[in-house]
């Protein structure tokens, strides 16, 4: 078990804990939501997305973002998984992406979906 993320205290009062695929899920999630230079110790750990949020729409921007997302997967969860489809699509002023992976240690094949902060929920 490995603590999850967020960070939260579950039904026992204790750090709550998390199966290694929702793991994998929030690590994802991390990535995609950090902006680079936000961590002190890895400056360059994240895929910047919060900032594409108020730029302009369109293909260049999903084609943009896919880029981004992907890259960003092979840099720093290649360890982890292999990303085998990146889609993104404007919601409101958000970003909806969805990420198609194999987890390596578990050949597992799973899909997460990751939003931007912005618009309806």
């Amino acid at each position: 078990m490995t603590i999850d993320h967020p960070y939260d205290i579950g039904g026992s009062g204790r750090t709550a804990t998390t199966d290694p695929d929702d793991h994998v899920r929030d690590m994802i999630e991390q990535l995609l939501l950090t902006s680079p230079g936000e961590r002190v110790m890895r400056p360059d750990f994240g895929a910047g997305l919060l900032q594409l949020v108020f730029e302009p729409g369109g293909l260049e921007a999903a084609a943009t973002t896919q880029y981004l997302v992907q890259s960003a997967l092979e840099q720093h969860l290649g360890h982890v998984l292999t990303a085998d489809g990146v889609e993104v699509e404007a919601v409101d002023s958000a970003l909806l992406i969805t990420v198609s992976y194999v987890v390596l240690r578990t050949r597992t094949r799973a899909v997460t979906t990751v939003r931007t902060p912005g618009g309806r929920r």
